[in-house]
């Protein structure tokens, strides 16, 4: 066997695709709305600080109403005037700090330097807080060119501050679709859930996508505020959710129950499954918008007994009575219907709104106390309570400290980003363009900490900075629009750049350079200073982030290996847990298990990001070969499947154990341990612990139900494990001085 290698794309075909994705614009919902009532504060800002102070005074206002603008569409779970005010606040300190020090150049360098190396280290917070700390950092290069007193300073700094509180205020007198966010987070996870019931009818092995429900769950995490003001529609249909999804999977494949494989019973399977695709459907779209669902004749008939009695058998009808329970009660959460969120239980035992555990003793979402800065709620419920903000600010510091590693992107990015803005600075200062912050400023809002997203941005800024130019700078030409004229296009392309703010990089820059150069005319400079300085200092602050991010890069191909590894210790913990419980069954059960899903869930999930970061990288030697990653893939989802089928049927607390289970999930915690050590240092893993638990299965008898399936799930993942460990026998082409790929040979095994 042979691994196929593909050859990495150099630097020329690496920026040609990488420039196409950045210019690209995104077919995504506008907030026209949302755009309306933040120009609104934008142009209220502007017009009341030129009434009462003059033109640079409204120039800091409308500065501060625009990023307080921005912060509006930050896609946050948090209540929406919150990162207004944050903007405000951290605006309004930073704007005032860079006046103070913008006369003594060595103080002012100092001082930017600190704050854009803290800018950069935010973005190990998120890209919320990373986005917040690079505007803070841009800040400081702007309005150290606006010359004042002290006094003048506190001044233009309150104004700055006022304009993002204006745009907090705008958002408390005028909401717009209230809980917007996190029904939406809700409803998509719903609609995976939908899609994946459906995927399981062509496919009963289809894979879980995982990617809906973690952001569901994030969008659970609430203050204790926000849960006392908490739609009845957004309680308990996420926990009811996660519990459908290993049902889904048992009912589809009958690998472990033994049952139909064709006939009434897979028919009836089916029936099943295509009520659990149209009910939460149909819930998904009530939640989206806010309304009652009408749910579907066909579906909730489905969903019921037929005349002649139950067709499938066993466990896979203890499977469907359980969809059938879970899927009423997702109907009676679309519909509002449910009045028991208190954490009472009905009288058929199934769980609640808030999670708590049914008759079978599975839990809704038991296990989301196990991530660490999240709190539960006192009344047990599943909702994930945020931590005060002095317990976030200490874990935000922990966190900070945690990337200060030359190793770690976030550091690097950190690192890569302050030593452009400084020495951007000096060479704007040099030139005899004028406004020579723009240089630094271009350079400080293009990087990111990813190779793609960096590149990405140049082209994006470079092309829409052209386009913008020429717009505005043939209306300008041709109109000869006067102060008031200019003022008004400048508040529109100011809407167009918060109407923008999801479509791409690109459309963005069109309408900042229009508002740059409207904002200029107002001022009384000419084209023939703004259009040819602004397109000389772009090219020079994307070229510098750029050539940058080329001589310090932080790659993220090198630690494929790193990820892959988090991944398989992950699958195979969560495989451990779940075969425990078969062994000695406790209330815990449910719990545990649910932490080892997310663990699953989260290394699943970086390590494709991580993937699809590496695929747009010209990086020579990945490490791993394509053919690996494939491989890799599919074996460690088909871990995740099965074990997926055995958690459907854990036995209820206090069954009888099954002392087989405790030698098999001794063997799969170990060999999660060697596995892991193995990939990291380019070993092959063995599972040598795991076959000698199976082979002293020989001439054993099954004895109940649980027992039996058990039986059939260990041999299905030792095979599972032997293709993963397979595709790694060829992970790593060695190196040529050829130009053809060479044949790739086996690695050692561990």
């Amino acid at each position: 066997m042979s691994g196929t290698y593909s050859r990495p794309m150099g630097w020329t075909n690496t920026l040609k695709d990488i420039a196409r994705a950045g210019l690209r614009v995104e077919r995504t919902r506008l907030e026209p709305l949302v755009t309306l009532r933040a120009t609104a504060g934008l142009a209220l800002s502007g017009c009341v600080a030129l009434w009462l102070f003059g033109g640079t005074a409204a120039a800091g206002a409308a500065y501060g109403a625009l990023l307080g603008g921005i912060a509006v569409f930050q896609r946050s779970w948090r209540p929406d005037p919150v990162l207004p005010v944050i903007s405000a606040l951290t605006l309004g300190v930073t704007s005032f700090l860079s006046y103070l020090t913008g006369g003594y150049l060595p103080l002012f360098l100092l001082l930017v330097a600190l704050w854009t190396f803290l800018g950069g280290m935010a973005w190990s917070l998120g890209a919320n807080a990373g986005s917040l700390g690079t505007t803070n950092a841009a800040v400081m290069l702007v309005t150290v060119t606006l010359p004042a007193t002290i006094t003048q300073s506190l001044g233009q700094a309150a104004l700055m501050a006022a304009g993002g509180l204006v745009q907090a205020a705008l958002v408390v007198l005028f909401p717009i679709r209230r809980w917007g966010r996190h029904r939406d987070a809700l409803a998509d996870a719903l609609a995976a859930e939908a899609d994946y019931a459906r995927r399981l009818r062509q496919d009963p092995t289809a894979p879980f996508t995982p990617g809906p429900f973690a952001q569901a769950r994030d969008a659970a995490s609430l203050s204790a505020r926000q849960l006392r003001r908490r739609p009845a529609q957004l309680h308990g249909a996420r926990s009811l959710a996660e519990r459908i999804r290993p049902v889904l999977a048992s009912l589809a494949d009958p690998a472990l129950t033994g049952g139909h494989q064709d006939g009434p019973a897979r028919d009836r399977a089916h029936e099943l499954l295509a009520a659990a695709a149209a009910i939460p459907d149909t819930a998904a779209d009530a939640i989206r918008r806010g309304r009652p669902a009408e749910l579907p004749p066909q579906a909730l008939a489905a969903i019921d007994i037929p005349p002649g009695g139950p067709v499938l058998t066993g466990a896979a009808e203890q499977a469907a009575t359980r969809l059938r329970a879970l899927l009423r009660d997702v109907a009676e959460t679309a519909r509002g219907d449910r009045s028991d969120t208190n954490g009472h239980s009905d009288s058929n035992g199934h769980s609640d709104s808030n999670g708590h555990s049914d008759s079978n003793g599975h839990s809704g979402d038991s296990g989301d106390s196990g991530r660490a800065g999240e709190n539960r709620r006192p009344d047990g419920g599943d909702t994930l309570v945020r931590p005060p903000l002095r317990e976030e600010a200490r874990e935000a510091v922990r966190t900070v400290r945690g990337q200060l590693h030359h190793d770690y992107p976030v550091f690097r990015h950190a690192v890569r980003a302050t030593v452009v803005v400084v020495l951007g600075d000096l060479i704007g200062r040099a030139l005899p363009f004028g406004h020579g912050y723009w240089v630094p400023l271009v350079a400080l809002l293009i990087m990111r900490p990813g190779f793609s997203h960096t590149y990405g941005r140049a082209a994006a800024r470079l092309g829409g900075t052209v386009v913008g130019l020429i717009i505005a700078g043939g209306i300008v030409q041709l109109a000869q629009p006067g102060p008031l004229a200019c003022g008004i296009l400048s508040v529109i392309c100011g809407g167009l750049i918060l109407l923008f703010m999801y479509t791409g990089y690109a459309p963005v820059q069109v309408a900042a350079s229009a508002y740059t150069v409207f904002t200029l005319a107002m001022a009384g400079v000419g084209l023939d200073q703004s259009v040819p300085a602004r397109l000389v200092l772009t090219l020079i602050g994307g070229c510098l982030a750029m050539l940058a991010y080329a001589l310090y890069p932080s790659w993220e191909t090198p630690g494929l290996r790193t990820r892959l590894a988090d991944w398989i210790k992950a699958d195979l913990v969560y495989a451990a847990t779940v075969v425990r419980h078969y062994a000695d069954p406790t209330r815990q059960s449910a719990r545990e298990t649910r932490e080892a899903v997310l663990s699953a869930r989260t290394s699943v999930l970086a390590w494709r990001n991580a993937v699809a970061l590496a695929e747009k990288e010209p990086v020579r030697q990945r490490g791993l070969s394509r053919t690996a990653e494939a491989g890799a893939e599919q074996a460690l989802a088909e871990v995740a499947h099965i074990t997926m089928l055995l958690e459907a049927h854990l036995p209820e607390p206090g069954s009888p154990h099954l002392p087989s289970a405790a030698a098999l999930a001794t063997a799969l915690q170990q060999s999660a341990e060697d596995a892991d050590r193995a990939v990291r240092d380019k070993l092959v893993p063995t599972w040598e612990p795991v076959r000698t638990a199976l082979n002293a299965w020989n001439g054993e008898d099954p004895g109940d139900e649980a027992d039996r399936m058990l039986h059939r799930a260990g041999p299905l993942l030792l095979t599972a494990l032997d293709e993963l460990s397979t595709a790694l026998e060829y992970a790593a082409p060695p190196m040529t001085t050829t130009g053809a790929p060479p044949r790739a040979e086996p690695a050692a095994r561990s």
